[in-house]
């Protein structure tokens, strides 16, 4: 495993320098000790490439490394207001204009599917795609019913190269666990877990189309947001057919102009979408970069947002939604205590923090952007901010949150590019003052008990079965409380781990040492330098 990782961060080095990146090598001290390798290789000399602009090359080597690379790329290109504006453009190309495989292929996909060809299963199956990214491609067809729809492919040989590049993530976030200060507060092996579940989630066609089928039943009766039929006879792991819709993309800002579209009512729609997924629901799309979304405009005064590509969407459980919930409307009214309150109840920072000095640090990034519109917003200061913060006060990463927040800056992105004028936060907070008003009411606490009623009743009915075992069993002595060892036992085994580690590190140390003083002194060099190998090997094994 650490052979492939080793070769797949030299392949990346290579792509790197072809495409004449030779600062971001420059910039990582991870690659530093290779880069020379690179510039004296001949093959570097001959695949370099000079020519293009900067944020050409950026994008074509995001798109030669694969899938993890253009989804990074991606994100970034919602965030229009952290990039050059030359760089922005060329990731946007990212959202919806990957290189597409051969149509050919997509065929012999679709015939392993179906156990038939693309001809005998579709009335027409267009060869050129509609759209292509980082997991798959999009082909328009029409079903022999007559039915317009769009045939979405996962591209070959995806999974592979996304659990290689999942194996030198897992390597390097060890790493960071292990030699950088800021590991346990970063917990970076659990983020990388939680984008695995996120990005192998995403290769099953068949769970994309039950996100699209639960996302649709949630907005059924909606003006805000429309969802595609998916067609479920036609549905494989591999292959996903759903209703084709028509629409603008929701970044062409000339084209809605044109068509007279009430921009503002467009931007205040999607951020009422986006809070009533994440609270009303609990159940968001968390792929929104602009490839993503159209706007239907029957109604230019009454925008609709239609929605695609349903592989990536998120949930809380209870306790993460409460305390986000209770955040945000403490922000909304700038009770900055209440905040720093609900990060220690919730253990995002340590039970020892002071709220006090928490709550001055929250008042210090908050009140500046308070009721301002997003183009009188530095994002990237107050993002360093809160990086500041969360650093001062040993805030730890919340993996399960990552989606969400990740979510939100797209969300926020979009609104910049819609309409800078929007104040994010006087939109929402009425929202989110409706839910949670309906979620403390009577009503709902009523409606909660009667989906809990079959639970209590049923434990109700055994509780006198389990009462009398408890007393049967105390009274003969037989009554045994049993406790978890495992972590326990991990933490013996992880002890005893760490002193073999450290013997076998100083004992290889020591060999290493005399191999030295050895080939010093010029005795004989053969013995000397076996002494220096072994030491080497020794210490290098200890270390794994």
């Amino acid at each position: 495993m650490r052979f492939r990782v080793a070769t797949r961060l030299l392949d990346i080095q290579r792509v790197l320098v072809r495409h004449g990146l030779d600062e971001f090598i420059l910039a990582t001290h991870l690659f530093r000790p290779l880069r020379f390798a690179f510039y004296l290789s001949p093959a570097t000399w001959f695949e370099r490439k000079k020519g293009g602009p900067r944020a050409e090359r950026i994008r074509l080597a995001l798109e030669e490394l694969g899938p993890i690379f253009v989804k990074f790329g991606q994100a970034l290109s919602t965030r229009r207001d952290l990039l050059p504006p030359d760089i922005a453009d060329e990731l946007a190309k990212l959202q919806d204009r990957v290189p597409p495989f051969p149509s050919a292929d997509a065929k012999a996909i679709v015939a392993r599917a179906y156990g038939q060809p693309a001809e005998e299963v579709f009335e027409r199956f267009d060869d050129v795609p509609l759209a292509a990214a980082s997991i798959a491609q999009v082909h328009t067809a029409r079903l022999r019913s007559g039915e317009e729809v769009v045939v979405k492919v996962v591209r070959p040989h995806v999974r592979e190269r996304i659990e290689r590049d999942l194996e030198v993530m897992y390597v390097l976030a060890q790493l960071a666990r292990d030699y950088s200060k800021e590991g346990h507060r970063l917990r970076p092996l659990e983020v990388v877990a939680e984008y695995e579940r996120t990005i192998i989630d995403e290769l099953d066609l068949m769970r994309e189309a039950a996100n699209a089928a639960q996302l649709k039943r949630n907005f059924t009766g909606s003006n805000l947001l429309y969802v595609p039929q998916v067609h479920w006879d036609y549905c494989r792991p591999d292959v996903m057919v759903m209703e084709r819709i028509h629409g603008v993309l929701v970044n062409d800002m000339d084209e809605l102009h044109r068509r007279n579209v009430n921009i503002r009512v467009l931007a205040e729609n999607g951020v009422e979408i986006f809070f009533t997924q994440v609270f009303r629901h609990n159940f968001f799309h968390a792929d929104m970069h602009p490839g993503n979304i159209f706007v239907q405009v029957q109604d230019p005064e009454r925008p609709v947002y239609a929605a695609v590509d349903f592989g990536i969407v998120g949930t809380l459980d209870a306790r993460d939604q409460h305390y986000l919930a209770e955040n945000f409307l403490a922000f909304f009214d700038r009770d900055y205590n209440r905040v720093a309150r609900l990060h220690v109840d919730s253990g995002w920072v340590p039970p020892e923090t002071r709220v006090d000095e928490l709550e001055g640090a929250v008042r210090t990034v908050c009140e500046p952007i308070f009721n301002k519109p997003l183009e009188e917003i530095s994002f990237a200061t107050v993002l360093m901010r809160l990086f500041e913060i969360a650093r001062r006060f040993d805030m730890r990463i919340q993996p399960q949150l990552l989606l969400l927040q990740k979510t939100m800056l797209q969300i926020e992105g979009l609104g910049r590019q819609l309409y800078p004028q929007l104040d994010l936060w006087k939109t929402a907070q009425p929202i989110l003052q409706d839910w949670a008003s309906e979620r403390f009411s009577g009503r709902s606490f009523a409606e909660q008990f009667r989906r809990q009623l079959p639970d209590i009743n049923e434990a109700v009915r055994t509780l006198p079965q389990l009462l009398q075992q408890f007393i049967q069993k105390a009274g003969e002595g037989t009554l045994r409380i049993r406790m978890d060892q495992t972590p326990y036992e991990d933490l013996r085994r992880e002890i005893r781990e760490s002193a073999r580690r450290r013997d076998q590190t100083i004992i290889g140390a020591a060999v290493l040492l005399a191999g030295i003083v050895w080939l010093a002194l010029r005795v004989d060099w053969l013995p000397g330098l076996a002494l220096t190998a072994a030491g080497l090997l020794t210490v290098l094994l200890a270390r794994r």
